[in-house]
């Protein structure tokens, strides 16, 4: 699966993706840091709702720390198979992942 990271995410998620075997784009590899959300592909999600476009992963955590966001992406794969996130808005907090089918 092809992920993209915002640049608010510690760069080490992407080798942790990257490691479970998925592409992984991130925000300044695209020399795109700094820019609107809407430039970078990103934004407000209420304006995607499911099923119009490949798939959001949103983390909502207490603890943003850079250990903290690097655990729960890699609890990613336990939570749920890859292909059952396309074109779906999916909530991830440690340990639980809420998904919003279109």
């Amino acid at each position: 699966m092809k992920f993209k990271l915002d640049e608010n995410l510690p760069v080490s998620a992407a080798a942790v993706l990257a490691a479970a075997g998925h592409d992984v784009d991130t925000v300044p590899g695209e020399h795109l840091a700094g820019r609107s959300d809407q430039d970078v592909g990103l934004g407000d999600i209420r304006a995607y709702p499911p099923g119009s476009h490949a798939g959001i992963v949103i983390l909502r955590l207490a603890d943003q720390s850079a250990s903290s966001v690097i655990k729960t992406i890699g609890d990613l794969a336990s939570l749920a198979e890859p292909d059952s996130l396309a074109g779906t808005v999916a909530v991830l907090q440690r340990g639980l992942l809420r998904i919003r089918h279109p």
